[in-house]
């Protein structure tokens, strides 16, 4: 299973799903993480956290262990 987190620089993927254990999972769909969403990961901060994805046209900031709650197709 391949998630949000794992993916570096360059990477894109499509939202499958969101794991229902994480406590953020209704803040992260008000972001626009739903299901058949295209994000791609434009970067991230020089330690490596948070991530710089592309979402529905706008650039969202993400930490690692929220993208980890993002399933991807």
């Amino acid at each position: 299973m391949r998630t949000l987190g794992t993916l570096k620089s360059g990477e894109s993927g499509v939202v499958r799903e969101l794991r229902p254990l994480s406590p953020s999972v209704r803040r992260l769909a008000d972001m626009g993480l739903t299901r058949g969403t295209k994000v791609v990961v434009l970067g991230s901060a020089p330690l490596g956290d948070p991530m710089i994805l592309s979402v529905r046209g706008y650039r969202l900031a993400l930490r690692r262990r929220d993208a980890d709650s993002v399933v991807l197709v």
